[in-house]
């Protein structure tokens, strides 16, 4: 028996995914036509004996997480249910407070997967190198170049034994190659080092409330753990914590930028786990270029040229003579005739006016290089904001012949004039 737990996050995450994370919560953002999570729940539900999956995090149960959990609970004929948070509790925290109901049937072992993370989910894998070798923690790996490497954690294996010998959390030098993908597989013994961090925390915390020093903003609540630093570290070279690498896709999503190489990542692996949801081309269909997905319900002119990398949400409506590439349009937008779109990603029922011009900068990571990976974007630089994609938030008008050039567009807005590297409050 095994059970999935997916690390959702809150609202005070995600920053950099405004304005799209004003709609919806960031785990629910559409990527390659689905919600973002529901690319974690396919890949756990296609694990032989997966009996339960969980979503821990700090979001309210609103509305549009409760009917996903409904819908994906109908579609992989498995309990999926959401645990929620009395404070955001780190990385670790929310898998020690709910540590009774992960364990709850005594699974052999469950998975933790960070929902802000792309990837083939080489969990099958995973699962077979647990079982040779057993041990409290099994962490998926990639390679980056050394740069970029230090903008994640990082590992130092024994490369005959996968053990996990140093991590270190974005060490500020060189440490190793290999990263830490945010996937995981935990034995149930896995709770024990987050149970002494917690009383640890505890012990701390009584401490400083006897000498006086404590103050609830200095204070992160003993409950709070982070896996990376507190468990990881900590644990590394004691023959507990092991690597298991992965050559397979794998990126952050952290911010629009990332969500939108993110969906070029999974359409493409979607010519071998879901050809069904890719666009063919047809007589009398629009002209398909690459990997595109298009909702059944949007209404495409047989004159627009798609791809590659679109998507294309419920209700959308793209007129006659429409250029779209490397792009997302969201659900009830609005491309009017002969508008071009790329780079870009156009929010919930926003409108495009006729032959205006949307277009961002890409950032992905560089092409000659195998080990590279997304950049992690910073918005502004010397007080200017840097090209990157272009977002339109939701139900934004943008009139016919204009200019929309690497810019972010702040929800409600209904522009008179084109604008360049501006964000348009």
């Amino acid at each position: 028996m095994l059970k999935a737990v997916i690390l959702i996050g809150g609202p005070q995450k995600g920053t950099r995914f405004r304005p799209l994370s004003f709609e919806v919560p960031k785990p629910l953002f559409p990527v390659a036509g689905v919600p973002m999570i529901q690319h974690h729940i396919e890949a756990c539900a296609q694990v032989p004996g997966m009996q339960e999956i969980l979503l821990i995090g700090f979001y309210q149960p609103d509305e549009a997480l409760m009917q996903f959990l409904e819908a994906a609970q109908q579609e992989f004929n498995l309990p999926v249910r959401y645990l929620q948070e009395f404070a955001p509790l780190g990385t670790g925290g929310g898998l020690y407070h709910f540590r009774d109901q992960i364990l709850a049937g005594g699974p052999e072992a469950f998975f933790v997967l960070n929902a802000d993370v792309c990837s083939d989910f080489p969990l099958s894998a995973m699962l077979d190198a647990h079982r040779r070798q057993r041990h409290p923690f099994l962490l998926l790996g990639t390679t980056a170049n050394r740069t970029q490497s230090l903008n994640y954690g990082c590992i130092v294996e024994n490369p005959q034994t996968h053990e996990v010998l140093h991590y270190v959390e974005k060490p500020s030098t060189f440490i190793s190659d290999i990263i830490n993908c945010g996937i995981y597989l935990f034995s149930p013994e896995a709770l024990t080092p987050l149970r002494d961090v917690f009383q640890r925390n505890q012990q701390e915390r009584q401490l400083c409330l006897a000498l006086g020093e404590d103050s609830p903003s200095s204070w992160p609540g003993a409950g709070t753990i982070r896996l990376e630093q507190d468990v990881f570290s900590v644990l590394a070279g004691k023959g507990q914590i092991y690597v298991h690498i992965t050559e397979g896709i794998w990126s952050q999503i952290k911010s629009a930028g990332s969500a939108l190489y993110a969906s070029r990542l999974y359409l493409g692996r979607y010519q071998v786990t879901h050809p069904e949801r890719l666009a063919k081309h047809t007589p009398g269909g629009p002209r398909i270029r690459g990997n595109v997905y298009i909702h059944p319900t949007a209404k495409v002119a047989p004159s627009a040229v798609l791809g590659p990398n679109v998507s294309i949400g419920k209700g959308v409506t793209v007129g006659e003579g429409v250029r779209l590439r490397e792009s997302i349009v969201l659900h009830g937008a609005t491309l009017q005739e002969h508008t071009c779109v790329l780079h870009s990603i156009v929010g919930w029922g926003s409108t495009v006016g006729r032959w205006a011009r949307v277009e961002g900068t890409p950032n992905d990571p560089n092409p000659n290089d195998p080990r590279a990976r997304m950049d992690s974007e910073s918005l502004f630089k010397d007080g200017k904001l840097l090209p990157a994609i272009t977002i339109l938030g939701c139900r934004v008008r943008i009139p016919a012949e204009v200019l929309i050039l690497n810019s972010i567009v702040l929800p409600h807005k209904e522009l008179s004039r084109s604008f360049t590297n501006q964000i348009i409050l």
